[in-house]
């Protein structure tokens, strides 16, 4: 909180955000179909995503949205291998990042 890039005193300060603060996170995740007849079932995929964040096999503390999104990446391309990703993941809907992923 005191790193000057970060801490400057005026309008575009930030510094609160080295503390400790509540973020609503949201993702919109795309995973390539090779075929149009329910190759992944999405309302699946959905369940097995936040399962991850709640059975701790994933965290969101103390990450930017892009390293979230990679992290979650990483679990998607085990499970599903070979296809290309996308993630998006904003705070509060408002800030945030979009990733492509290719195979």
């Amino acid at each position: 909180d005191t790193d000057p890039q970060y801490a400057t005193g005026d309008e575009y300060d930030v510094s609160h955000l080295a503390l400790r603060h509540m973020h609503y996170f949201n993702f919109k995740v795309w995973v390539e179909v090779t075929h149009a007849n329910r190759q992944i079932e999405f309302i699946q995929l959905r369940r097995w995503i936040e399962s991850l964040y709640a059975k701790g096999t994933l965290e969101l503390d103390h990450q930017s949205c892009e390293m979230l999104s990679d992290a979650l990446c990483e679990k998607i391309a085990e499970r599903y291998p070979g296809m290309e990703i996308r993630i998006d993941v904003s705070e509060e809907g408002i800030n945030g990042s979009y990733t492509e992923y290719k195979p």
